[in-house]
């Protein structure tokens, strides 16, 4: 891999090409990340680049007079991590993440990668987390199909059989049932880069990117790219 970034989803819109094609993208407003870590094989085992993205602020802690502690920013960075930032001269960042770049020698602490790490054409995998639905039925979960809604019928939006009573006597494991719904990782693969906006730092991608907006999404060249 030799293209990464950590971006921030604005939303969907469209955009025409040249030759008057209508095409659905989503704006992400990728980086600027800038590198807090190179890792080596004599020091980590294996090459990589760790990247930070986002502000963020320091959490801050107080004692008052009669000794009790008090916690400002709680969902700032710690000692911890507000020590690895200044080991590596940068600020204090909100997200980190660590790209397996095959010229991760090539890079330096403080270094910026920007949205022009990406041009036009380049095809992206993105991976972000989905939107979370809560508790929802196997219809909407699943997909699956109701029962008759007249007055007779007593079964209208339940997810059907179990499994019989006798034999197996069991439920066999991915039966379609109730439960929570989204908020898991998800990668779309082989999208397009339509646009590179490098001055406002925006990355134009054909077509929807999971999560919500504001969200953190991850795009990286494709492992999967078609012919």
């Amino acid at each position: 891999m030799k293209k990464a970034i950590m971006a921030t989803k604005i939303g969907m819109t469209q955009i025409f090409r040249e030759d008057g094609t209508l095409i659905p993208v989503t704006v992400l407003e990728a980086g600027p990340c800038v590198v807090t870590q190179v890792k080596t094989i004599e020091n980590d085992g294996y090459e990589a680049v760790q990247v930070g993205y986002g502000e963020a602020k320091e959490r801050i802690t107080t004692v008052d007079k009669s000794g009790k502690k008090s916690v400002a920013h709680r969902h700032g960075v710690g000692k911890a991590m507000k020590g690895h930032f200044d080991k590596a001269g940068v600020p204090v960042k909100k997200h980190v993440q660590e790209f397996l770049f095959e010229n991760a020698a090539d890079y330096k602490l403080g270094d910026e990668i920007k949205a022009d790490i990406f041009a036009v054409g380049d095809k992206v995998d993105t991976t972000a987390v989905t939107k979370g639905k809560g508790f929802q039925g196997a219809i909407k979960r699943h997909g699956q199909h109701r029962g008759p809604m007249g007055h007779g019928s007593k079964f209208h939006r339940h997810q059907g059989s179990n499994g019989s009573s006798s034999d197996p006597s069991r439920v066999f494991k991915g039966k379609g049932m109730p439960g929570h719904m989204g908020s898991v990782q998800v990668t779309i693969k082989n999208l397009e880069v339509v646009r590179v906006d490098a001055d406002k730092n925006l990355i134009l991608v054909k077509g929807a990117v999971p999560g919500p907006k504001k969200g953190l999404v991850t795009i990286k060249e494709t492992t999967k790219a078609q012919a």
